[in-house]
């Protein structure tokens, strides 16, 4: 029984992470231009189907198609907040509501023309590797996201804290009109950050590919799991982002074997309550800014 009980909390750490992935996106954007991204799991379920569509092409691992998703979803956030999304900035929230739940919908609806409504599974001989340690078995796919999760994250921070770019994200999140004052082009560093959390989004969904059978209608699903890791974080906190994807997952994970899989919601929605209730800004909360 107990090694039942540490199985899940260690499958609970390792999803926990490519969750916080996810949840480091949406911060990122909230914690430079206030804006919540309604269609951040459409961005996710992007990620699935490149992991989903390079397997199927070559029988390469999704984890293979990290690049890819970096380079296609930073592309795609960029463009479509420089050429569209900067004209909302200044609009009143509803209007901004209304504009991302518009992006999520246009995503949802051509994955649904392009690929149809029935789930798209990967099936390899991969998928049931094991790791062994002290009698324990690690699944090597939720190990292997887990650290290339990781190794986003920390690479971020690290382009975060000390590119000057990652500066000029911290200076438009903390004092937006001062930031305008020394000369930093708010409107590129606002697609910049869309495009960083898009990218985020897309490399988790190929780290997801193998482990959820991929289809359109998943990504209300991951965009109210990425709102659940930042209230419980903390908005616009980074570390909080982190902290909450491994509480989360951790609480799936022991959800599953308490109850069963199917409540692993009711958990996380329980953790919410009491981190609201107790702690309303969050665990992390109260600094805000990008990296924070």
């Amino acid at each position: 029984m107990n090694e039942l009980y540490v199985g899940a909390l260690i499958n609970g750490l390792l999803i926990g992470a490519v969750y916080a992935l996810i949840a480091t996106g949406l911060n990122l954007i909230f914690g430079v231009m206030r804006v919540v991204n309604f269609a951040h799991g459409e961005m996710v379920v992007i990620g699935m189907y490149m992991g989903y569509g390079l397997w199927r092409l070559t029988g390469w691992p999704p984890i293979a198609t990290i690049p890819f998703a970096l380079i296609g979803l930073f592309a795609m956030g960029y463009g479509f907040q420089r050429w569209i999304g900067n004209a909302f900035v200044a609009r009143p929230q509803h209007v901004q509501f209304v504009l991302y739940i518009g992006l999520a919908l246009v995503i949802t609806g051509v994955h649904a023309v392009i690929f149809g409504p029935d789930p798209m599974g990967i099936q390899s001989a991969a998928s049931f590797d094991v790791y062994r340690v002290a009698g324990l078995r690690i699944d090597a796919t939720r190990l292997h996201a887990a650290l290339a999760a990781c190794v986003l994250i920390a690479l971020l921070w690290a382009w975060l804290r000390f590119s000057l770019t990652g500066k000029a994200l911290h200076a438009a999140a903390d004092n937006l009109l001062g930031a305008r004052a020394i000369g930093i082009r708010t409107n590129h560093i606002f697609a910049l950050a869309m495009g960083m959390g898009a990218a985020c989004a897309g490399a988790a969904g190929a780290l997801l590919a193998p482990l959820y059978d991929t289809q359109p209608y998943l990504a209300s699903e991951f965009t109210l799991l990425a709102f659940i890791i930042v209230i419980v974080g903390g908005l616009a906190s980074l570390p909080g982002a982190l902290l909450g994807g491994v509480l989360v997952g951790v609480a799936e994970a022991f959800a599953a074997v308490v109850i069963e899989p199917s409540a692993k919601s009711l958990f996380s929605y329980g953790l919410l309550i009491i981190v609201l209730v107790l702690m309303p800004q969050g665990l992390l909360g109260g600094r805000q800014g990008a990296g924070r």
